[in-house]
């Protein structure tokens, strides 16, 4: 440290303090929301801490410092007790008997026009036909979206006033039950199909947590507006927990195989993403290749949407895709039933 110039020992400093952040943002899964509210805000953060940490490690590497070693550890733990940043390798496997799912929050078709593009609902609809899902689970739903997709079996819930926000389960199998677990003081929701495959019942689930309410390119970061940040976001995160207990008492009563798909707003490093997924199969985590990202926020790789499946079932393949009709990009998991 003495042998360091008064730059490298500022970003010394700075280096330790982000090393810290990313060490705490390990151990994140493990402590409730409701518990330490602000410091769950913390998962946000986790892939730009990864980021972060690399480049120190880059930055010390090339000057071939010993301070590489800070950085160096903690991203070598993250390895071994945390979810993958990345994936290095895809896993496609083909078995005689498999099924698809797919998981896409359409963000109401673009009905308010976020994006300039008038024909962003027949591109869903183009996009979803060429990618042919047995099921097709969408978030941000709107009631213009019931006719869009050539599907035998659907569920549709909206909520609200007007009925025009909510989820769908699309099926190309026939539903012999279906639900809503009607989240309390929420547009957000989760619902629920057991279908029917061969001599298989499948229950399939479509999240969608509650929103944090984020806007990267809209946000001011100024003291007293990061301040009411940090309160709504508190707030939020409570909510999710209370809808993650529900979900998760729920599931305990399914004696069927599970797949459970949506968007989960938060992210892999969260207490919300490890409860929901228990024991279950990540399919990006089996198959994926990359970051796996998928919400836009700035260029940071962000996966917020899931696919799980119970154990009893296999991911023969996981899909990202980088379709921008939407905030939100569509992922698809392969699953084999044999």
């Amino acid at each position: 440290m003495k042998k360091l110039s008064l730059i490298n020992k500022l970003i010394y400093l700075f280096n330790y303090i982000f090393a810290i952040l990313l060490l705490l943002g390990f151990f994140l899964p493990f402590i409730s929301p409701n518990s330490y509210p602000k410091i769950s805000i913390l998962s946000l953060t986790i892939p730009i801490l990864f980021i972060i940490n690399i480049l120190f490690l880059l930055y010390w590497l090339i000057g071939l410092k010993r301070q590489i070693f800070i950085s160096g550890i903690c991203l070598l733990l993250g390895f071994f007790i945390s979810t993958s940043f990345y994936k290095f390798k895809k896993r496609v496997v083909k078995s005689n008997n498999e099924i698809s799912i797919m998981s896409y929050n359409v963000r109401l078709f673009n009905v308010f026009n976020w994006i300039n593009d008038k024909d962003i609902p027949t591109k869903i609809t183009n996009f979803v036909k060429v990618e042919n899902p047995d099921f097709l689970c969408l978030q941000e739903f709107h009631p213009l979206g019931e006719n869009l997709f050539d599907y035998p079996y659907k569920y549709i819930e909206t909520k609200g006033k007007t009925k025009n926000f909510g989820q769908a389960i699309f099926s190309k199998y026939r539903i012999v039950n279906k639900g809503s677990l009607d989240f309390k003081d929420t547009y957000n929701n989760a619902i629920f199909v057991d279908v029917v495959k061969g001599l298989d019942t499948i229950r399939v689930y479509n999240l969608h947590l509650e929103s944090l309410g984020l806007n990267p390119k809209k946000e001011n970061f100024g003291q007293k507006n990061s301040e009411k940040l940090i309160k709504r976001l508190t707030k939020e995160f409570i909510k999710q927990q209370e809808q993650v207990n529900l979900i998760i008492a729920h599931q305990k009563k399914c004696k069927y195989p599970m797949l459970v798909s949506g968007d989960f707003n938060n992210t892999a490093y969260s207490w919300t993403y490890k409860n929901i997924k228990g024991d279950m199969y990540d399919s990006f985590l089996e198959a994926g290749v990359g970051f796996g990202e998928t919400f836009d926020i700035k260029s940071f790789p962000m996966r917020i949407d899931f696919i799980f499946a119970t154990k009893i079932l296999q991911i023969n393949e996981h899909k990202n895709f980088k379709e921008k009709y939407s905030d939100h990009s569509p992922v698809m998991a392969i699953i084999g039933l044999e």
